[in-house]
């Protein structure tokens, strides 16, 4: 299934990689009403906060963290991935890539100062050592490239991927475990 939100741009598609390749990540809605209660419980308790700042600055952490969830998009150029939010934006030149795997969050196993919620996303797992997130869901893709690895949420990863590897090919980068190859398993025959 191909992701409705991905807006190839003219010109892009096999044999161009010239063209603009851009996925929204997904939303949690449990995610968006957990940070609407939290905002209201704030709202609603903010005469017992003793401090008369420290309302203001918890609506703002409130409020800059539902922005960074809700900002975070990823965009295939001609040279390089970005994954892009709000404070916390990560490029990688497809050069650069060593390894492009479908992975989950879950798997991984990552712990951090504040889980993955951290600033730049730096979480360590005990299965691949340091790595940065730039994600709003737990299915998503493992880009390994430079010094540490990037965990991305595309819509639609198999699909976004597999663009990566193609873009990453063009490159001239041999993939161990090519998920441009592969599809449910299959190889996937040139045409």
């Amino acid at each position: 299934m191909s992701d409705p939100t991905a807006t190839p741009a003219a010109g892009s598609g096999p044999g161009s990689d010239s063209g603009r390749y851009v996925s929204i990540a997904p939303r949690s809605i449990p995610v968006v009403a957990l940070y609407v209660i939290l905002a209201a419980a704030l709202y609603f308790y903010r005469n017992s906060i003793s401090t008369p700042w420290a309302f203001d600055l918890l609506s703002l952490v409130l409020v800059i963290y539902l922005a960074r969830y809700l900002t975070t998009y990823y965009v295939l150029d001609s040279d390089e991935l970005k994954a892009r939010r709000l404070f916390g934006s990560r490029r990688v030149r497809f050069e650069e890539i060593r390894a492009i795997q479908l992975a989950n969050l879950r798997d991984l196993g990552p712990v951090g100062l504040v889980g993955t919620w951290g600033w730049r996303g730096r979480v360590w797992s005990p299965i691949i050592g340091t790595f940065d997130t730039v994600h709003t869901v737990s299915p998503g893709v493992l880009v390994t490239a430079g010094k540490v690895p990037v965990f991305i949420t595309p819509r639609d990863p198999a699909g976004f991927a597999r663009e990566l590897s193609r873009r990453a090919r063009s490159w001239g980068v041999e993939l161990p475990a090519d998920p441009g190859a592969m599809v449910a398993g299959a190889p996937v025959i040139p045409g």
